[in-house]
């Protein structure tokens, strides 16, 4: 898999990104239009993966200091089950180690969770909650360099 990164809300990387993420949330999971896109786009680094060319995965970090907190993790359903989304997540992971961060931390929905601990993320004491109408629980991930992570 090729992974691109962008920040510029105009190149075709993060139009892929917004393909998907369209298809998967809002198609697929029923969320609101006007919330899949947010005040937060302009402050994020998107993350897509190509198979062949072809966008199949993506996900977007926001900038949260000693953090960056992951967003917006999609797969396309027809690439599901082959590993994109882990080797998506750890693009983003060594990106964030490479520039100093601290962890990641995001927010899963609860059918998600054992992927996101298979990865080395585990729930945080933050209750679980609604958005979007899904439940989600809080988890987080810190790196092991660092003795003052999370």
């Amino acid at each position: 898999m090729d992974i691109k990164q962008t920040t510029d809300l105009s190149s075709p990387t993060y139009r892929d990104a917004l393909n998907i993420r369209q298809t998967v949330f809002v198609v697929e999971q029923q969320v609101p239009a006007e919330l899949e896109i947010d005040a937060f786009e302009n402050q994020a680094r998107y993350f897509v993966g190509y198979d062949q060319g072809q966008p199949v995965a993506t996900l977007r970090l926001i900038d949260e200091g000693h953090a960056y907190h992951v967003q917006r993790v999609a797969v396309a359903k027809t690439a599901r089950h082959r590993g994109y989304g882990q080797l998506l997540m750890q693009s983003a992971a060594d990106f964030a180690e490479k520039v100093g961060k601290q962890s990641l931390i995001l927010n899963a929905q609860l059918t998600a969770l054992p992927f996101y601990q298979k990865l080395g993320f585990h729930a945080t004491a933050t209750p679980t909650f609604v958005e979007a109408g899904i439940e989600h629980q809080e988890m987080a991930k810190s790196f092991k360099n660092d003795s003052n992570s999370l």
